[in-house]
């Protein structure tokens, strides 16, 4: 990735960042009352210590405990109004990328990165629970620190040193956390990322495993990256606790180190005892945010990873651009030297490929395993983008259209289908939030489907869970078809459709081909089962990634019998010779 590109993903979440400045800046006025306010403490032990004792006065006393209790009690309310502030800045920076990020997610992941997209929008998470948290109120806490000191150094020099070494010291440790548990911080949230994809793997697969007798292999190698993710988390939390209870022993000993030093100068009478209470209190202020850092580390350390992350994913998939809304295209559809390279590989699997579909046509693409016909679903539906030449519905690039109106535009029916937990409705309306019950019989009735989902407990409103256990395959296909006939879409793209079908089933599908092309709608078929392409007006032969014959369904399989009779009588002819 070139430097320019990576950032404007930095520029972006930035940009989203500073939207939040002016509460940034409340936040900051609001700590420096907190921290004035923070005096409350070393000045009410200075006064008791000097005058109330001295001079024995219950008034005095009651004064200054009256004056005590209302200043802590603006601090507290101030404190506790900056960190709800924090906590809807962190809120407002999710909410302002969640879309944004997750489009990401999905577009990545369209194209084969699954992997590099897991944990994406955790990073969006972490980032917001820094923004969140304490941690960052320390940060806001810390440049007070040097006048905490200061108004130690004011009581004596000699407790300022103290306080300044100290601090030094304290700040050295941070340091070393930060260089000594970044790498075993990487290596244990990659290990648990590791481990939780296996088991998701596997737990989307539960059924094979169990039937194919994989379960304890299955759970040696998941146990295997669990032990691994469980040696790192420990490495990383081990560090990390060294960390943090060096800083808190050694702050706790600086502070008795404070009045040993300061009942020494009492001793020497250059220091009343009210100034060295005070003092303690004001070190354990000065101190408070670095501690607070080093024992929070680890979720700056993950928010940093996570802000990385997100940079560079923004960076990859820039934001989608507002379109001119074109009106619903006709059912023509036109691919001109078409060449893809599937995302990950450098060889293209679909070389210069043409074809051109009118309205009413359905195209059967058939051909051997590995020849393109995927590739080519693919690309029709605007999933992989043509590395050369184009496809345009109704004289339209695909790219003109937004990803969700082409959606409506092109139905599609994948070779596995996937269905999402929800009810059968909400799956075949596509995950609206509110389905439209007619279109949603409609389609299923298109598919041949509403018999079958009325005889379920409860018919459209019967919930199914992702993996669709509680229907068959043909049933999922069946209702894999309704959805893409949700919405009267102009272009019907099927890869492998009837590859989970019975007979009928089947036949159900070429009814529903047969409607399409009689509403004057255009019809694409990838196939290895001659019953699929029935209903095709045109063929078309791809091998290799390369178009090797198209044209009328009759003549080019009469094309190809001649050919393979050709091919079989010269095979047999060089035998004999």
């Amino acid at each position: 990735m070139s430097m320019k590109n990576k950032n404007s993903g930095l520029s972006e979440i930035r940009k989203i960042r500073k939207e939040s400045r002016s509460l940034y800046w409340t936040v900051a006025l609001f700590s420096l009352f907190v921290n004035i306010l923070m005096l409350t403490g070393p000045l009410y032990m200075l006064q008791v210590y000097d005058r109330v004792l001295g001079s024995r006065s219950v008034e005095t006393l009651v004064a200054f405990s009256i004056l005590l209790a209302f200043l802590f009690g603006m601090m507290g309310i101030l404190d506790f109004t900056r960190a709800r502030i924090l906590s809807r800045i962190g809120a407002r920076f999710q909410s302002r990328l969640d879309k944004r990020v997750f489009a990401a997610v999905l577009d990545r992941s369209a194209v084969g990165q699954q992997g590099t997209t897991q944990n994406t929008l955790r990073d969006l998470e972490a980032v917001q629970r820094l923004l969140s948290s304490n941690v960052l109120t320390a940060l806001f806490d810390v440049p007070w620190a040097p006048f905490f000191l200061f108004g130690i150094t004011i009581f004596h020099p000699w407790l300022g040193a103290l306080a300044l070494a100290g601090g030094l010291i304290l700040i050295s440790i941070a340091t070393l956390n930060q260089l000594s548990t970044r790498n075993a911080t990487l290596g244990a949230n990659q290990s648990v990322m590791v481990a939780e994809i296996m088991s998701e793997q596997l737990r989307s697969e539960a059924e094979m495993v169990h039937s194919l007798g994989m379960r304890n292999a299955a759970f040696n190698r998941w146990n295997q990256a669990r032990g691994k993710s469980l040696d790192q988390t420990i490495l990383s939390s081990d560090k990390s606790s060294m960390f943090t209870t060096m800083s808190k022993t050694f702050r706790l000993f600086l502070q008795s180190a404070m009045l040993g030093l300061g009942a020494y100068l009492v001793l020497l009478d250059q220091l009343t005892p009210g100034a060295m209470i005070a003092a303690s209190i004001l070190l354990g202020r000065a101190l408070a945010p670095i501690e607070l850092a080093i024992g929070q580390w680890a979720v700056v350390q993950r928010a940093a990873k996570g802000w990385t992350a997100l940079s560079e994913l923004l960076s990859e998939v820039p934001p989608d651009q507002l379109r001119t809304q074109l009106p619903t295209p006709q059912a023509r559809l036109e691919a001109k030297d078409v060449t893809v390279i599937p995302p990950g590989t450098k060889s293209a699997s679909l070389r210069m490929v043409s074809f051109l579909l009118q309205p009413g046509q359905a195209l059967g693409v058939i051909g051997q395993s590995g020849s393109g016909k995927s590739t080519l679903a693919r690309a029709l539906t605007g999933v992989w983008k043509p590395a050369g030449g184009f496809i345009r519905l109704d004289g339209a690039t695909l790219d003109q259209y937004d990803p969700d109106v082409l959606g409506a535009h092109v139905g599609y029916l994948p070779q596995r289908v996937q269905l999402f937990n929800g009810t059968i409705k909400e799956n075949i309306a596509r995950l609206q939030a509110e389905p439209d019950d007619a279109m949603v019989v409609k389609a299923a009735k298109q598919a041949d489907a509403h018999a079958m989902i009325t005889k379920l407990p409860d018919g459209y409103d019967t919930f199914i869970s992702a993996n669709g256990s509680s229907l068959s395959g043909g049933q999922i296909q069946r209702v894999g078809l309704a959805r893409a006939l949700y919405g009267d879409p102009v272009i019907l793209v099927l890869d492998e459709p009837n590859s989970n079908l019975d007979n009928e089933g089947s036949i159900a599908l070429n009814t529903a081909i047969k409607e399409m092309k009689k509403m004057g709608k255009s019809v694409l078929i990838m196939a290895h089962r001659p019953s699929a392409i029935q209903e095709c007006d045109m063929l078309m032969v791809l091998e290799d990634g390369l178009r090797k014959a198209y044209g009328p369904k009759d003549e080019v399989l009469q094309s190809m019998i001649k050919n393979h009779a050709e091919i079989k009588r010269t095979a047999s002819q060089g035998g004999v010779s």
